[in-house]
């Protein structure tokens, strides 16, 4: 087991992990969601820096790697709908990234089946950063919007929405280039 693979098996296990932090009481819980949120996203960066770093890129990697990504952000994204910190509205964003993730997943899973491959773009890391950033706002809860001035909500909303638009914009991209190859 190479230290990639082991970075992406962990980002898996963290998401239970974060759904019991998650309801601990009070600001704790807050400060606890987000850093283990930030650990398990940094991992993320972390898994492909060693994997490109050792030439220990591997199919089960390649494999498991957006896997993990989507756990982490799906799990992360179910927990703060259900708190209601992305409610009205907002909870729109909240389904494009979601959706976007499980078609994108299919598109790949069906183009490998075809031994065909869509490289992540630099927007599609860009995109992911961004959700990363808003996610962990959002996580901080009520104790990071007092820290951010009272703005920290409404400046993860307003990421999440930045991040769901920069969805759309790659999950169309990939779309394309999936439909163009089937062809």
């Amino acid at each position: 087991m190479k230290i990639p693979n082991i970075l992406t098996i962990g980002r898996i296990l963290i998401a239970p992990i974060l759904v019991v932090i998650f309801y601990f009481p009070g600001e704790l819980s807050d400060w606890l969601s987000c850093i283990v949120f930030v650990i398990a996203a940094f991992t993320d960066y972390l898994d492909g820096f060693f994997a490109r770093l050792y030439k220990q890129q591997s199919k089960f990697g390649e494999l498991l790697d957006p896997i993990a990504d989507k756990v982490l952000v799906a799990t992360a994204l179910a927990l703060l709908l259900m708190s209601q910190t992305i409610k009205g509205i907002h909870v729109v964003a909240a389904i494009i990234i979601i959706t976007r993730e499980i078609l994108i997943s299919g598109l790949r899973e069906f183009l490998a089946k075809a031994k065909i491959y869509i490289p992540v773009t630099s927007l599609s890391k860009g995109k992911t950063v961004i959700q990363m950033i808003a996610i962990s706002i959002l996580l901080a809860g009520n104790s990071g919007d007092k820290f951010l001035f009272n703005y920290g909500i409404e400046l993860g909303i307003y990421l999440l929405w930045m991040s769901a638009i920069l969805t759309l914009w790659t999950g169309y991209a990939y779309l394309r280039k999936g439909i163009d190859l089937i062809d």
